[in-house]
């Protein structure tokens, strides 16, 4: 089935590349597409009215099928309303223009929004398009498979190119896994290990689909090196996996990594949380 992307703008205009960037992966995926205004109480100085208008003739177009909504609060509260986790949707959104005052109180919106929702999110700081170079980021305990077959459909879609990455922090831990890792950081692919079993398994997927995909390790400081690596490949999509995907303690001691390259780096960024397959 393919998923509805839900579109949200609360007329800030850092919000019209998630419009541009939702409505061609619309077009490409031959989805749905909904678009939905939220009028906050600072209406008058980000118009609601004026990005629809404009986005509107974007749709028609493109020649989308589309459906325009309203609502009121704020961008946040109206997203997790919407983010049924029965739903086949695909939730998008930019930056809303927050003052940073807020930001420091309330943290930014693409965190509290990851926290809230279950369902595949789409955040877009910037247009990139087409899409002709995709960036998947493998994690170490099978979190990103989600994420990662997603991105791999939008790639498919895009006869796009694939980089599975994963990047191999400063281990000191002394245990037989992370002993193997750590001496074998170079080709990890090839040791008998979960992470190198996942960029395996990962490479398979995206061949057997029929896209060019390549392996890629860096070594160091995690954030940082996905960061490098997208401004090295100048990629148009980035797929991560989210830290929530952990029903445990340990998503509130491990460090969001998603959110942390979301808010430095200026590429779309589709994330998703692990769904085990039902049995």
């Amino acid at each position: 089935m393919k998923p509805q992307l839900m579109i949200f703008t609360n007329g800030f205009e850092g919000t019209w590349p998630a419009i541009e960037y939702g409505a061609w992966i619309a077009k490409t995926m031959a989805s749905r597409l909904a678009l939905v205004g939220v009028v906050e109480g600072n209406d008058d100085e980000h118009p609601v009215e004026e990005i629809f208008s404009r986005a509107v003739t974007l749709f028609q177009e493109y020649g989308l099928d589309y459906s325009l909504e309203l609502d009121n609060g704020s961008a946040e509260a109206a997203i997790s309303r919407r983010a049924n986790p029965e739903s086949e949707r695909m939730l998008v959104f930019g930056p809303f223009g927050r003052p940073q005052i807020r930001r420091m109180v309330l943290g930014n919106s693409f965190r509290q929004i990851m926290a809230d929702v279950t369902i595949p999110i789409l955040f877009v700081p910037a247009v990139r398009m087409p899409i002709k170079r995709v960036l998947i980021c493998m994690g170490g305990l099978g979190y990103t498979v989600t994420a990662e077959h997603l991105g791999l459909r939008v790639a498919q879609m895009n006869s796009a190119t694939v980089t599975l990455m994963t990047v191999i922090p400063p281990i000191n831990l002394d245990y037989p896994e992370a002993r193997k890792i750590r001496e074998n950081w170079k080709n990890v692919e090839n040791t008998d290990t979960l992470t190198g079993r996942n960029l395996r398994e990962g490479l398979e997927s995206a061949q057997k689909v029929g896209l060019e995909a390549r392996i890629k390790v860096r070594h160091g400081n995690v954030v940082e090196q996905i960061l490098a690596e997208v401004k090295d490949g100048n990629y148009d999509l980035i797929c991560m996996g989210s830290q929530y995907s952990a029903r445990s303690l340990r998503q509130h001691y491990t460090p969001n990594v998603t959110a942390d390259v979301a808010e430095i780096g200026q590429c779309p960024i589709l994330t998703a949380r692990y769904l085990k397959p039902q049995e």
